[in-house]
């Protein structure tokens, strides 16, 4: 079978592709930057790369119109745009018009439980966006899914925050809202299992966990599998910018992905029952063990997506990541330094380890001073950390940087900043003929930019000394 995937590249779509690859599918992958494709998809003889923007009809013709199943995967749950909605709706619309005179059998599209008259705006925008993709020249499937947890997920990494960071919560009062949380390896039984199934077209299904259960709850079923006494208060007056400001500081998400989870998280999510298990032969596990499940992939080091990898994550970085490959030359402030290599493999190892729980070598404390100087300005501060301890690729967020390229044959690592600057700055790392050059790289955008780099010149100075003789350091 020959099925397209959009979203390949975000946080569901990087699941189901190598399930769809194992049962033998050509997979033709969308992405609208080919830099944040995985480098195994490109050695995969059943995998075709294709680069194309569905808000940007010109760019879909490179789209082979002969496939037979097409999952719809293209959200913005962290889109910083006030017109998402909009946004929303014409990527649904391209992607109808491209293929009604195509051979499209199916689209199978991801939404959410939609049952509340009133709805968040994100919600609200699910459900137009699939009464967009109803079409008569194929058949559509919807699953509207409950709360999604796995490793990696936002609504898990929002909860194993508040639970690790917080003996005590007070809390607003949306955390006694309904809710039924569904394990994300349930969602990838569901998505596989409906290709192709006549029995599924031309309908829509919610899937959901077995419980009933609060957020509340949620979180405290979580304390109790880690181990953890937690106390939570929820109080009636907290208005939902405090609401946001709570979730944003206290957790990895951005203030715009708080905002939209607060304006979500005050409507139940409570979905209609259905033959869809039965149909499917799809049993969803319990909370308590998608958790544990979770925490197992944590704990291999084998986590396959996560959403802090979006790049709307941060709300900074709005283009493809091409346009920062190519680092400025001009009217830039730079940070050179270089040694002599004495262990080529180990520094390399350093290297594509930095960041994290492994922190950054040196001044690790200065490193935590400005992420939390860049929290109180709105920024994401170094929260998000990284998804694999000692793998990075072109897209991946570290702390807060941005990967831009990542290639350890070529001994080049490129990050770009993340933070909130008054301009751009880059971070390089690459070896050279035994040599070790690392360059900081800031293009200050005015007066501000320029006083920026100049208050902080002496700190780089010894903190970036101090990252490349750790770099190169052995312990032998």
């Amino acid at each position: 079978m020959k099925i397209l995937v959009t979203g390949s590249t975000g946080y569901i779509g990087k699941r189901l592709i190598p399930i769809l690859i194992n049962e033998g599918h050509h997979v033709v992958c969308a992405v609208r930057d080919r830099l944040r494709t995985e480098k195994t998809y490109l050695e995969e003889p059943l995998i075709e790369i294709i680069e194309a923007d569905f808000l940007k009809p010109e760019t879909l013709n490179s789209i082979p119109k002969d496939v037979d199943v097409a999952y719809y995967l293209i959200h913005s749950m962290s889109n910083t745009s006030k017109d998402f909605e909009a946004l929303e709706s014409q990527c649904a619309k391209n992607f109808k018009a491209y293929f009604e005179d195509a051979t499209l059998k199916q689209v199978i599209y991801l939404s959410g439980i939609t049952n509340e008259a009133n709805l968040s705006k994100h919600l609200q925008s699910r459900k137009n966006v699939e009464e967009i993709l109803a079409s008569k020249s194929y058949a559509l499937t919807v699953f509207k899914a409950g709360i999604i947890v796995g490793s990696g997920s936002s609504s898990f990494e929002i909860i194993r925050d508040l639970v690790e960071k917080l003996p005590v919560m007070i809390a607003p009062k949306w955390l006694n809202t309904k809710t039924q949380p569904l394990a994300v390896r349930d969602v990838m039984s569901f998505l596989s299992k409906a290709k192709g199934n006549q029995e599924l077209f031309n309908k829509s299904f919610d899937i959901f966990g077995p419980e009933i259960m609060t957020y509340k709850q949620m979180l405290l079923e979580f304390a109790k599998i880690r181990g953890l006494k937690r106390y939570i208060l929820t109080v009636p007056v907290m208005t939902p910018k405090l609401s946001s400001y709570w979730l944003y500081f206290v957790t990895s998400t951005s203030y715009k992905l708080a905002s939209t989870l607060v304006d979500s998280m005050g409507v139940e999510i409570v979905g209609k029952p259905s033959h869809i298990n039965a149909i499917l032969n799809v049993q969803p596990i319990a909370y308590k063990e998608a958790v544990l499940l979770a925490f197992e992939k944590i704990e291999q080091n084998s986590i396959i997506s996560s959403w802090k990898d979006s790049i709307i994550s941060s709300g900074r970085l709005k283009n493809s990541l091409h346009k920062y490959i190519n680092v400025p030359k001009y009217g830039c402030f730079k940070d050179y330094k270089e040694l002599k290599v004495i262990d080529e493999a180990a520094t390399i190892n350093k290297i594509w380890s930095i960041g994290g729980s492994t922190g950054w070598y040196y001044g690790n404390y200065l490193w935590k001073v400005r992420g939390y100087l860049d929290k109180l300005v709105g920024g994401i501060g170094l929260r998000r950390g990284r998804t694999h301890v000692s793998e990075l690729n072109a897209g991946d967020a570290l702390d807060f940087w941005r990967v831009i390229f990542s290639d350890k044959k070529e001994k080049k690592l490129l990050l770009y900043a993340e933070m909130k600057l008054p301009g751009e700055a880059w971070l390089e790392f690459k070896i050279e003929e035994g040599i070790l050059k690392q360059t900081a790289t800031f293009r200050p955008r005015g007066l501000a930019g320029r006083l920026y780099w100049y208050s902080v010149w002496l700190f780089h100075g010894f903190i970036f000394q101090g990252m490349i003789n750790k770099l190169v350091e052995t312990n032998h």
